[in-house]
């Protein structure tokens, strides 16, 4: 299983995090004034978050040394949330693979005792930025990251993918499956599959549809134009 959600305390004297640079790892995006909500617990203080091509690093900015980091790889969903039903602000929802147990029992009650087993067991992350109208920009720097982080046990079938649909009510996310939704939670569409395009981008694919869908028309119309002719 991808690593799980963990502390993360390798912190640089000018308070930014050290990268593995030595597996190529590079920072790709930094907002300030960033909140995130672990589980169902209230949002930390706001602090710094990093995104790099191989991870999402948190680092608070009121309890220095405190931070939480996750791989992309254990990212497995992630989604524009802005149904202040669902959630009182907008945010970056994640879902992320989690060791056996709930967020219940990763000490939801009593979030200032969390442990490391604990934080293992978090399979949710919402990020509350400081400005939300940059949380279409985050998630499309997420869906890069993503694609440098493929799953290598993903089959490449069209599943587990996830977009943007700009027509949807209030900007949010529809889901297919619908045993997968939660209503608390945001909604999502199945589409293309985060970090595996087979090859094509989303431009493309969509285009593709389209063709497709030209094509079956034409084949109505030649088929209804057939049987009237007889």
């Amino acid at each position: 299983m991808a690593p799980v959600l963990q502390r993360f305390t390798d912190i640089a004297g000018d308070g930014a995090p050290r990268l593995d640079a030595a597996s190529g790892e590079e920072l790709v995006r930094v907002d300030r004034a960033a909140s995130v909500a672990l589980g169902r617990r209230s949002p930390e203080p706001p602090g710094t978050l990093f995104i790099t091509t191989r991870r999402v690093i948190w680092l608070s900015e009121a309890e220095k040394g405190k931070g939480y980091a996750v791989d992309f790889l254990a990212i497995s969903l992630h989604a524009v949330s802005r149904d202040l039903e669902a959630y009182p602000s907008p945010c970056l929802y994640t879902q992320i693979e989690a060791e056996v147990g709930t967020d219940e029992e990763a000490g939801e009650s009593n979030p200032e005792a969390i442990d490391d087993l604990e934080l293992s067991r978090v399979s949710e992350m919402r990020i509350i930025l400081g400005d939300p109208g940059q949380l279409d920009a985050l998630f499309d720097v997420f869906c890069h990251c993503a694609e440098l982080n493929p799953d290598p046990n993903a089959e490449h079938n069209g599943e587990n993918g996830w977009f943007h649909g700009e027509d949807m009510a209030d900007g949010g996310w529809v889901h297919g499956d619908e045993d997968m939704l939660d209503e608390n939670g945001p909604q999502f569409f199945n589409a293309n599959p985060i970090g595996e395009n087979g090859g094509y981008d989303l431009t493309h694919s969509v285009f593709e549809l389209q063709i497709n869908d030209q094509r079956f028309e034409d084949a109505d119309e030649d088929q209804e134009s057939h049987e009237n002719g007889h």
